[in-house]
């Protein structure tokens, strides 16, 4: 017997197309602030966006790009990338979406393996994109760049201007062009096609090697955005902060086509997010709905909570059930609160496993807090609740128009693959068909490559990854991620990877800084005593042999996810 979530499908027909949802917002909020750069020089208001996407639209047929063809998006988070990308899918384009984080080969290589006929390119990219021996012959004015031939033209994110045009006598068309004609809230509208015309090929960045082209239609995109309708506040004037990179389907979604549906205001964080910067933006910006890793939420408790609850007098009135007890815990929330800007109404985690010991805290102060699921194949909701229905260590349950289930005989107590079907599922990895007849079942479910448990309720528990489980000597199944979560709870660990060697368990651990550890010795013997105690809590066919200590961060994916197939 297999498990089935008991939120039950929408019927596909009743999915509300998501530029629906934009020709609804747009003339209400017309002369309202959209999309802004944070610290930037760029702002748009709705009616400024609209107007964008008409002077793009024709662009693009000035420089010969049809409908059905493929553009690639490639750059910094800002207002100008979620310009264009409502623009290319507006005049019937497909979204190509390159990660910036892939080196210049690597986006040359997936421009051509998407077939894409234009480049709207970073400046930062563009520095990078070619090689010396390639910017040679683009100065020297050749029709084509020999490494990407399907190239008909390059255009700067910055400013849409031509960096590259294949026909140089597109130049006479560009420079006759005719003024676009008024635009006003009455007279623009998105187009709204079918929901199964492909949207969007996304380039994802996996944890376990290699990126594949995820086709996405808009069947998928409007799903996801419906159920976001289903379960998240949404209000026209209300701000959020996108920090996550917009190729990557979490940011996409949550940070950008979501809000922007709700006639939210969105602030794009054009530099890395770091601690400083994102604290920063969250006191100006005020959001109403931080979306992000678990990592954020982690390193501010683990710094500036966890101290204040863990010593005198407070850590003995901490577990009070009432009086004093509250009183403190309320400050706590108070403080979070405050740290995320004063506004928050949702904080949504996503992308990896919360910290237990965290999780514990924000459920005990009441912050307003779930974890959620997903990957870039259901664009990318699989799981998710409201904030009173969250379920410690779930990450919810399936969402409107999907169902999961357990490929396991007893889904409640025996890990099994998490499946799942719907409208939020791709149509499959572009010109890679062993790759997505692989990734489907033969009676059409996705393979997400996680295990899981699924309780009565529908509520989804992940265990691990399919690829990363390790099988004991004696044939018990090994899941490395429950081991991390509790070394990553020791004093001295910031992260770790637990790898098999020689048919034993090793932990590779990255230290936390501390000051207090000034010597080698401190630290090996700080890690002896993790051993000993992380041991003393596992059974015995998952005893890990050693500790091995890090000297750098492990390697990352853009969401921040540790890049485990290069550790060994």
């Amino acid at each position: 017997m297999t498990s089935t979530a008991t939120v039950t499908p929408t019927k596909q027909n009743e999915i509300k197309h998501l530029f629906e949802y934009y020709n609804d917002i747009f003339p209400q909020m017309w002369e309202e602030p959209a999309l802004t750069d944070y610290n930037g020089t760029i702002s748009y208001t709705f009616g400024q966006v609209a107007e964008q996407i008409e002077r793009l639209g024709q662009l693009f047929r000035q420089l010969g790009i049809e409908k059905g063809d493929k553009i690639a998006l490639c750059g910094r988070n800002c207002a100008n990338w979620a310009v264009a990308y409502l623009a290319i899918a507006a005049y019937g384009g497909v979204i190509v979406s390159i990660l910036q984080d892939f080196t210049g080969e690597d986006i040359q290589g997936l421009i051509n393996h998407s077939d894409a006929k234009m480049l709207i390119v970073g400046p930062y990219i563009w520095k990078t994109l070619l090689t010396e021996e390639q910017q040679k012959e683009y100065n020297d004015g050749l029709g084509t760049i020999s490494s990407m031939p399907n190239l008909q033209a390059i255009v700067s994110l910055q400013d849409f201007a031509p960096l590259y045009l294949q026909d140089l006598n597109i130049l006479k068309n560009l420079s006759a062009h005719r003024p676009l004609p008024p635009i006003s809230k009455e007279t623009f509208r998105f187009r709204e096609g079918d929901l199964d015309e492909l949207m969007l090929i996304n380039y994802t960045s996996g944890s376990m090697g290699a990126p594949k082209g995820v086709m996405l239609t808009y069947r998928s995109l409007s799903s996801n955005l419906q159920a976001g309708h289903t379960y998240l506040p949404n209000r026209p004037g209300w701000r959020i902060v996108s920090m996550l990179p917009l190729a990557h389907m979490f940011g996409q979604l949550a940070e950008f086509l979501f809000p922007l549906s709700g006639g939210c205001h969105i602030y794009f964080l054009a530099k890395t997010p770091t601690p400083t910067i994102l604290m920063k933006a969250f006191s100006e910006v005020h959001p109403y709905m931080i979306v992000t890793v678990p990592l954020v939420i982690e390193k501010i408790c683990k710094k500036s909570i966890f101290p204040v609850i863990s010593e005198g007098a407070i850590k003995r009135l901490w577990n009070a059930p009432f009086g004093i007890g509250s009183f403190i815990r309320k400050q706590i929330k108070r403080r979070l609160m405050k740290a995320f800007g004063g506004r928050l109404r949702y904080f949504i985690a996503g992308g990896a496993a919360v910290n237990p010991e965290v999780e514990q805290l924000l459920l005990k102060i009441h912050f307003p807090f779930v974890v959620g699921y997903g990957m870039t194949e259901c664009g990318p909701l699989i799981g998710g609740c409201f904030v009173k229905e969250f379920v410690p260590r779930s990450c919810g349950h399936s969402l409107p128009n999907n169902e999961v289930r357990i490929d396991s005989e007893d889904p409640e107590n025996i890990v099994g693959e998490i499946l799942v079907r719907g409208a939020h599922t791709m149509i499959g990895y572009y010109k890679n068909e062993e790759a997505t007849k692989a990734a489907f079942t033969p009676d059409g479910w996705l393979r997400t490559g996680d295990l899981g448990l699924m309780d009565k309720k529908g509520n989804i528990f992940i265990k691990g990854r399919n690829k990363n489980m390790i099988l004991g000597a004696s044939g018990q199944n090994i899941y490395p991620e429950e081991i991390e979560d509790k070394l990553n709870n020791m004093e001295g660990v910031a992260e770790s990877v637990i790898v098999e060697r020689e048919g034993k368990l090793v932990a590779l651990v990255f230290p936390e800084p501390n000051k207090e550890l000034d010597s080698t010795t401190s630290l090996i013997d700080r890690m002896k005593d993790n051993l000993k105690r992380l041991n003393d809590i596992l059974p015995k066919y998952s005893q890990v042999a050693k500790i091995e200590v890090q000297e750098k961060e492990f390697e990352k994916t853009p969401k921040k996810s540790i890049k485990r197939f290069l550790y060994k």
